[in-house]
């Protein structure tokens, strides 16, 4: 059984090593980003009651799993059922060169000019990462990952 648990910065790599692992153990992914927002609305957040049903089913249906993003109210419910973690902090000029070199993700936006609106935004947010005292912050994720007591591994640089 493989459940692993991928977060970190945005543009870290999460989704990269995500697809390699679901790729290496034929196993299926949960990108959080699908979750946590409304479908067809950009920039409209879910509730956490929803977003934590739709988590715990994913979960609960599949034997082995990957589950990716920088959600820590919802990471905090998967890491009691990870049997790994990987904090990705590669830091924040690489995650801004991931970010630039970013593919269109489809899954998240209905064309490459959608998502290349984001651009400036993102940007911003990844450089914000370490100052950030949010869910999305590294303070958050450093917690995370202190706290769980399974196999885990840090990949920075």
């Amino acid at each position: 059984m493989y459940r692993f648990v991928i977060f970190g910065n945005s543009g870290s790599g999460k989704s990269t090593l995500a697809h390699q692992l679901a790729e290496k153990f034929s196993i299926p992914v949960l990108d959080l980003d699908t979750i946590a927002w409304e479908a067809n609305q950009i920039a409209v957040r879910r509730s956490h009651a929803d977003a934590a049903k739709d988590l715990l089913n994913f979960i609960n249906n599949n034997h082995s799993w990957v589950i990716e993003g920088c959600y820590s109210s919802l990471i905090e419910i998967a890491l009691k059922f990870a049997s790994e973690i990987y904090f990705l902090n590669p830091g924040i000029d690489k995650c801004l060169e991931n970010n630039r070199n970013r593919p269109w993700e489809r899954h998240k936006f209905t064309s490459p000019e959608e998502q290349a609106a984001t651009f400036e935004f993102l940007q911003n947010w990844i450089q914000e990462y370490e100052t950030r005292d949010d869910e999305f912050g590294y303070s958050s994720h450093r917690a995370l990952f202190e706290q769980f007591n399974g196999k885990k591994q840090e990949i920075t640089g």
